[in-house]
């Protein structure tokens, strides 16, 4: 991640890598799936004690995870509900 770099870009940026294409080629963009504004403001590093315990919404396949010091996990999405099944 970036020196200043906003959490919903640190995510767009991990599931473009885990998808290996380039972060503006993401359909649909991240923003259609979540409020990116509100989910930036609640990791806002100035009130780090306000930080969620955990949050998680699904994106692009993936199951996304953000803990309470904002890292940021994905897990296929077929595996979280399936640990049998694989990704086609």
């Amino acid at each position: 991640m970036q020196p200043n770099q906003s959490l919903s870009l640190k995510i767009v940026d991990k599931v473009a890598e885990r998808e290996g294409v380039q972060p503006e080629e993401l359909n649909p963009p991240i923003h259609y799936v979540i409020n990116t504004d509100a989910l930036d403001s609640l990791y806002d590093a100035r009130d780090s004690e306000r930080n969620p315990t955990t949050i998680e919404f699904v994106y692009k396949g993936y199951t996304v995870t953000v803990d309470s010091t904002g890292d940021v996990d994905l897990e296929n999405r077929v595996a979280a509900i399936d640990p049998e099944k694989t990704a086609v």
